[in-house]
């Protein structure tokens, strides 16, 4: 994706533009009486290649109500921390207060660690957390505040421009191009939340619900634990149909440090949680190695509902059946392995999105399934 794609006149309604171990720190205490509308919510570790062009698209937003940035810095060993403190006094000259503080402990005390300090020692009624690598463009705030305004228990998106241009495309196109109800169906999948941290804006009230955000430290997915509370609280999901943030990709970037077979857990059981418990029986699509890996992660009760594989594969269908044979029990349990024409649903799909050139997509729509009822795609 390169640039800002899509930017709509700004008279076009809201409604229309939605996809519907202890270290010493200090903090910043929010001056008394001073609320803002919105608190920009800014963790910072390391940022000095980056700080500039993200401040200035803060400090370039056109909300036109009180906004304040809370930046909480975890431990930066660069310049971060001088950088941020010579841009104190341009946004108090555009009145807008700049909250610093942080720790100078040598050891980093994680993503949602700085991003739970930077929501406590601020004030705004609504959030909009920024990763200080990337940077916004002009309306992001104005245009997600109208949104979240109109939906205080949703955890509001938008689309993103990928640089380097061209990095993680298929990742970045799923970004952008899930439908409203794909928001919800398609939090299974391995690009874990539908819209992606980077972008989240929220009321207060909705956080101080949900959160506050999991401070394990390194290699915890704080933003997809997050998520799926939200959604177990009743929370919606809403993206702005906008491309209101540059998303940069980069080595150094915080999610890289998450295993993933961390991931695949949480997932796993996310899923058992929502959707198996749901079903009596089910068929997992792909006699694969992802599908025979999810059928072995599934709780022994959930994997006696597994009650067929499919594929396209002629190989695998030949085969007739995939016998479990790390099971304890006798006989070990043997699955029928179908062509997917003869299968049933429901379906949990352990396939690719993307990746077939359609033919996934296309063999699903032959079966004239929907989505969210008839099927889930995990992988």
């Amino acid at each position: 994706m390169s640039g800002t794609r899509g930017s709509s006149g700004d008279s076009e309604p809201a409604s229309k533009r939605l996809c519907t171990a202890s270290a010493s720190h200090e903090r910043a205490e929010p001056a008394e009486g001073a609320g803002a509308a919105v608190s920009v919510i800014m963790p910072v570790f390391n940022a000095s290649d980056w700080l500039d062009e993200c401040l200035q698209s803060i400090l370039e937003q056109d909300f036109p109500d009180r906004m304040e940035l809370s930046v909480y810095d975890d431990g930066s060993t660069d310049n971060s921390r001088e950088l941020l403190e010579r841009w104190r006094q341009r946004f108090e000259d555009r009145g807008r207060p700049m909250l610093i503080s942080g720790h100078s402990s040598s050891s980093p005390r994680g993503v949602g660690f700085a991003k739970n300090q930077a929501v406590h020692q601020s004030s705004g009624r609504f959030l909009c957390f920024q990763d200080a690598d990337d940077f916004m463009k002009p309306q992001r705030v104005r245009l997600q505040y109208e949104a979240a305004a109109a939906n205080p228990t949703a955890i509001v998106g938008c689309k993103v421009s990928r640089v380097p241009e061209g990095s993680t495309e298929r990742y970045t196109r799923w970004i952008n191009s899930l439908s409203p109800e794909q928001l919800l169906t398609q939090v299974y999948t391995s690009h874990g939340p539908t819209v992606i941290m980077p972008t989240w804006f929220c009321s207060r009230d909705w956080f101080e619900k949900v959160g506050p955000f999991d401070e394990g430290g390194k290699g915890v997915p704080e933003d997809l634990l997050f998520f799926y509370q939200s959604l177990r609280g009743g929370g919606h999901v809403v993206r702005v149909d906008e491309w209101l943030l540059v998303y940069r990709y980069h080595e150094h970037a915080a999610t890289h440090s998450v295993l993933e077979e961390t991931i695949w857990s949480l997932r796993v059981d996310f899923l058992q949680e929502r959707v198996l418990s749901q079903w009596e029986s089910f068929t997992v699509w792909n006699a694969g190695k992802q599908g025979r890996r999810l059928y072995r992660s599934l709780s022994p009760t959930n994997q006696k509902k597994v009650k067929a594989f499919c594929d396209v594969d002629e190989n695998k269908i030949q085969k007739g059946f995939y016998t479990y044979e790390e099971s304890k029990e006798r006989p070990k349990p043997r699955i029928p392995v179908l062509h997917f024409t003869n299968a049933s649903p429901p379906f949990i799909v352990c396939v690719k999105l993307d990746m077939t050139h359609g033919v996934l997509e296309g063999n699903l729509r032959s079966l004239q399934l929907t989505e969210g009822i008839h099927y889930y795609h995990f992988s």
